[in-house]
C-alpha cells in the first residue's frame, strides 16, 4: 500500500543529530530502507520535518520505520494512506453509478 510518512523532529534534538552527524546517517539509511518514490525536506509546524511516500507491504513495517524517527529525533510522526491521480482514477472507475 502506498503511504506517506510526515515526521516533525523536536529542534533541539535534531540540532545535535546534525552536528554528531546522526541526521544525514539517518536520513539516508530511511532513503535506503523505504526506497520511496517521494522524498521531501524542509520545515513543518514551525520545526524540521522529513516527508516520504513509500510502498508498505504489510503494518508490522511501523515499528522498524518509526522507532528510529522516536528514538532518535524526537520526531512526532503521521502515518497515512495515499493514491496517486492512477490509483485514483481506478478507485473513482470502480465506484457504481
Amino acid at each position: 500500500m502506498r503511504v506517506m510518512l510526515r515526521a516533525y523532529m523536536d529542534t533541539q534534538i535534531s540540532n545535535e543529530a546534525i552536528k554528531d552527524g546522526r541526521l544525514p546517517r539517518l536520513m539516508e539509511a530511511m532513503t535506503q530502507q523505504l526506497k520511496p518514490e517521494a522524498a521531501y525536506f524542509g520545515p513543518g509546524e514551525g520545526g524540521r520535518s522529513c516527508t516520504f511516500v513509500f510502498d508498505m507491504k504489510d503494518s508490522s513495517e511501523m515499528p522498524s520505520i518509526a522507532e528510529p524517527l522516536f528514538s532518535e529525533l524526537g520526531a512526532r510522526i503521521e502515518l497515512h494512506p495515499v493514491m496517486n491521480a492512477d490509483d485514483l482514477r481506478k478507485g473513482l472507475a470502480a465506484l457504481p453509478g
